[in-house]
């Protein structure tokens, strides 16, 4: 196997200039020659690089607008050549085909101009063709060519030609893997906007891309590997976030600081809102007057569960909120933005990390949400269903006050982000139990009502806090018990679905227990 190779000439052709220069240079230096094309040439030669124009080496002008320049057999040749096959070294010479040793591409910039929201013809002009297949002819030769597609790499492999004069073959193959990576990425890119613009959802053929962001300690456990990859929604959340101290975040960590993040931003920033997940669900949800007073009430509904969770904030930290959130082991705190004073407190926690995202998660951006399954992924849109007053339909014959309505939207609000089967009280704009992923709705139900029971044991009161309370349920109850289960507790309210086979008994069970119930017509599954 070929190991060192000596890069005698260069191609350099990119649309991100970043670097260009000092790789130019760097290669002059050594004595390679360089080929180049338009902007990439003029910005060589206005920096005094000597550079030798594609089109002269090619002996074919460019056209078509640049369209057509680097797709010549004199320029591909150079890269697919074998040049330890001696028919390939032949056909080299007989047709003058000079052979390119190192080529910088990067490639015009699509996902950006997609972004900036540019009409249809601009975005087809920035699909480039040339690029790409410069890099994977390139990268398909690593055996004796080295491709460079990112300029965060020009620096190793100029320290590495200057070092040995050439490029090991550990260096080609793994610019070669990161290489096709990208172009793999920017046909992604291309074919999802294809789709969009066809109005096709689901095409039948579906490809995902992503950065790595990191590399985690472990996954779930510690005998699995994991990583961390952001894809090119621009959502404000865990992708996007600035960490101000702490340990890195593991697998875990990123998972139920996703789901607390999302949870917080369904609500109206305007008023203070704070969630506490742990497991990636809810042990505490609740607003208040202050984002203080909204923390306090959130640790209320299930202090225990809460220790070592993860907390978000819809509003900038306070170092008031900072004081009461570092009085219990906090794993990581997420939030907009934080004062310098709330900032000095959590530093006093080194081991709390502290998140930023400037801004709130658009609880209607719609997107594609993937999950794995044995040979192969299910995707579907996020879930941006959102219930409002108008929406409700009242079923029995008692209406629910003005009061209770406020506390039926907010718990099942709450309920659309905690695990199927789902059951929420919510008493003044706070959590007081939650019953998550249990296996049916009765238990989910009675699970929540110990929580509420034992949260208020732990407050020094006498009364369980579901007494007074609604309740919310994910999906239609499909038997009276789940309802009867929260009457029992002290709800005096309910919001459900509805469209259950036994709506009817369900309905005439709450009239019997004197409770108020409405049908959203919506459904909030989280499995």
């Amino acid at each position: 196997m070929t190991d060192i190779v000596p890069v005698k000439r260069a191609l350099l052709s990119v649309s991100d200039k970043t670097g260009l220069t000092d790789l130019g240079q760097a290669l002059a230096d050594l004595g390679v020659e360089i080929l180049s094309t338009g902007g990439s040439a003029k910005a060589l030669r206005d920096a005094g690089i000597p550079v030798k124009e594609v089109a002269d080496h090619t002996g074919f002008p460019e056209m078509m607008d640049g369209r057509v320049k680097t797709l010549h057999p004199t320029i591909h040749g150079g890269f697919l050549a074998l040049r330890d096959n001696p028919d390939h070294v032949k056909a080299m010479e007989d047709h003058n085909i000079g052979g390119i040793d190192l080529v910088a591409v990067n490639l015009y910039p699509f996902e950006a101009t997609v972004k900036s929201g540019a009409d249809f013809d601009t975005c087809i002009e920035n699909i480039d063709i040339g690029g790409p297949a410069m890099v994977r002819s390139a990268a398909k030769n690593h055996k004796f060519v080295t491709i460079v597609t990112d300029p965060s790499d020009y620096a190793a492999v100029i320290d590495e030609l200057k070092a040995t004069g050439g490029t090991s073959h550990k260096t080609r193959l793994k610019m070669s893997a990161k290489a096709y990576s990208r172009t793999a990425a920017y046909d992604t890119a291309i074919s999802r906007w294809f789709a969009e613009q066809n109005d096709t959802p689901f095409p039948d053929r579906l490809s995902t891309a992503g950065e790595k962001v990191q590399e985690c300690r472990y996954g779930e456990n510690p005998h699995q590997v994991a990583a961390f990859y952001k894809t090119s929604e621009e959502r404000p959340g865990i992708a996007t976030a600035v960490q101000h101290q702490g340990k890195e975040l593991s697998y875990n960590n990123l998972n139920d600081t996703d789901a607390a993040f999302e949870l917080v931003s369904e609500f109206d920033p305007a008023t203070p809102t704070v969630a506490i997940i742990k497991h990636a669900n809810p042990c505490g949800v609740a607003t208040g007057n202050t984002l203080q007073e909204a923390y306090e009430k959130a640790l209320k509904c299930d202090p225990v569960s809460a220790f070592g969770g993860i907390v978000a904030l819809n509003q900038t930290l306070d170092a008031a909120t900072a004081e009461e959130i570092i009085k219990i082991f906090t794993e990581v705190i997420i939030a907009p933005a934080v004062e310098e004073d709330a900032k000095a407190i959590i530093a006093g926690k080194k081991n709390l990390r502290l998140l930023t995202t400037g801004g709130l998660a658009d609880p209607t951006q719609d997107a594609k949400m993937v999950k794995s399954v044995a040979g192969g992924f299910l995707v579907q849109n996020r879930d941006t269903g959102r219930i409002t007053l108008d929406d409700l339909k009242v079923v029995t014959e008692r209406k629910p006050s003005d009061a209770e309505l406020k506390d039926m939207l907010f718990a099942f609000q709450v309920g659309k982000h905690v695990k199927s089967n789902a059951i929420v009280y919510v008493r003044d704009g706070m959590t007081v139990g939650i019953g998550a992923g249990q296996m049916n709705r009765r238990d989910s139900s009675r699970i929540a009502a110990i929580r509420a029971g034992e949260a208020a044991e732990t407050a020094g009161e006498s009364e369980s806090l579901a007494k007074g309370s609604v309740v919310a349920s994910d999906a239609f109850f499909p038997f009276a018990d789940g309802l009867l289960a929260a009457a029992e507790a002290g709800a005096t309210a309910v919001i459900q679905p509805g469209g259950s086979m036994r709506d009817q008994e369900v309905i005439d069970a709450a009239n019997e227990a004197g409770l108020a119930m409405v049908f959203t017509g919506m459904r909030h599954f989280r499995h």
